[in-house]
């Protein structure tokens, strides 16, 4: 058996629970050293999508909203879900739009990722957003959102902070960071450059809801 093989052994499974979005299933397992015992593996439906909007001058968008899973409030660049049969880019161009009501005329991929793969196979897919207008936003019904426009510098050390920790925008506000860096990403100001250690994301305060 080759190091990339499989060792796992599946003698039996029965999903436990299942919703339109989400189906967890309990594997009675032989792991890779032989022993018996158990795996739940919680399957997502829809693949998540990502959008870090970017523009000429070097600001972004986020969006906060609270998350029901965290009892805490987050902020997130702009991100759903999509079909999996679907192309992610159509999902992607709907979710920027309702979201925040921009309209793209560039986009590129920035990642691809597996969000939990200890417990879930949920993939993301995440794009770079350019040359930007401004629409009218249509959130869902379901969705209480607040939208902030921050230069990246501020929305990088945000993530230094640790004012964002959801996992798809750390890894999309870091590898646009670099872009920036190794000159890949052009801005029409150059690029900005992150706040000093210790100031403040915005206006001197961190970003709370807006009332």
């Amino acid at each position: 058996m080759s190091e990339t093989s499989n060792p796992w052994t599946i003698l039996s499974q029965k999903t436990v629970y299942e919703n339109k979005w989400i189906g967890v299933t309990e594997f009675d397992v032989l792991n890779p050293r032989g022993g018996k015992g158990i795996y739940g593996k919680v399957h997502f439906k829809n693949t998540a999508i990502g959008i870090l909007p970017l523009d000429e001058e070097g600001n972004t968008w986020l969006v906060g909203q609270w998350r029901f899973p965290l009892d805490a409030y987050s902020w997130e660049i702009p991100e759903g879900g999509g079909e999996t049969s679907a192309d992610p880019l159509d999902a992607a161009k709907r979710e920027l739009k309702e979201e925040t009501g921009l309209v793209a005329g560039n986009w590129s991929t920035l990642l691809e990722m597996h969000l939990s793969n200890s417990v879930s196979d949920e993939k993301a897919v995440i794009f770079l957003a350019r040359d930007l207008q401004q629409q009218e936003a249509a959130p869902e019904d379901t969705e209480l959102l607040v939208i902030r426009k921050l230069p990246f510098g501020e929305v990088f050390q945000m993530v230094e902070t640790g004012a964002i920790t959801d996992s798809m925008s750390v890894a999309a506000i870091l590898r646009v960071q670099l872009m920036l860096l190794n000159g890949s990403i052009q801005l029409t100001e150059g690029p900005t450059s992150p706040p000093t250690p210790g100031s403040s994301p915005i206006s001197g305060s961190s970003p709370t809801p807006e009332s």
